[in-house]
């Protein structure tokens, strides 16, 4: 029933969890074209670009800091000069690294400030001016649920996780009269490279399974699914919403 057949994708973090789910989705989902941003593993990238090319969708791969406005704008210009437009937009790229608050230094405040949250103003900014003269478009901006209980030992990471939800909202009422939708996908514990270490520890694994009414942590397709949905035109009435994937361990409206 989903079909993004002509519409161009733009995912940041593209090279693995999340956002390599995501790219397979939309492939899958008949995108025409999909670039795969990427920082540091190239090979990653291009080892899921390769996945989306046999499931028939024109995938490149794009390095760029998302967290240098630069190199959003130069991504941005990259991807609307090889496929003349952007019509969704899948901010994810992220960092989850812990530091008690009385530990943390100013270098790791600002790395994931920036990497997290800054990353998110830029590529919001950038896609808004190519969507906003077509009016039409879509952006999923990836939170997580730390943003909304918090998160002891990574208060830096929760603090940009809430105003991702901050965000969606508020560019959800700013751009959806000119035609652009803005939602929000918060997962809770998913099986990623970034919270590897904590999962493979057993006591901690069972501790964190106990906190999930469904018993077991998400797979990455389980994340990447609602976002499908949220870039497909089954949800072309949903503007501003903040969609929780966790299993059941954090309610709320």
């Amino acid at each position: 029933m989903i079909n993004l057949s002509g519409k161009i994708a733009l995912i940041t973090g593209a090279s693995r969890g999340i956002g390599a789910a995501t790219a397979i989705k939309f492939a899958e989902a008949g995108v025409r074209g999909i670039v795969l941003n990427y920082n540091r593993d190239r090979r990653a990238a291009a080892g899921v670009s390769d996945q989306c090319k046999k499931l028939g969708a024109e995938a490149i791969i794009a390095r760029a800091d998302v967290a240098r406005v630069s190199d959003v704008e130069k991504l941005m210009r990259a991807t609307v000069e090889h496929f003349g437009a952007v019509d969704i937009l899948v901010a994810n790229a992220g960092i989850w690294k812990e530091a008690a608050i009385d530990k943390m230094t100013e270098a790791e405040w600002d790395e994931t400030i920036d990497t997290n949250l800054k990353s998110i103003y830029a590529c919001c900014a950038e896609a808004a001016r190519v969507m906003v003269p077509k009016r039409s478009g879509t952006m999923i901006l990836v939170s997580s649920t730390a943003g909304q209980r918090g998160e002891a030992f990574h208060s830096h990471y929760a603090a940009t996780k809430g105003a991702i939800i901050a965000m969606t909202k508020s560019l959800a009422a700013e751009l959806g009269p000119r035609g652009i939708r803005v939602n929000c996908v918060a997962p809770g514990w998913v099986a990623t490279d970034m919270t590897a270490e904590a999962l493979t520890d057993p006591k901690q694994r069972r501790k964190i399974r106990e906190l999930i009414p469904l018993g077991r942590v998400a797979t990455t397709e389980e994340i990447a699914g609602p976002i499908l949905f949220l870039a497909s035109g089954l949800a072309s009435h949903v503007n501003g919403e903040v969609l929780n994937v966790n299993g059941g361990s954090v309610l709320c409206g």
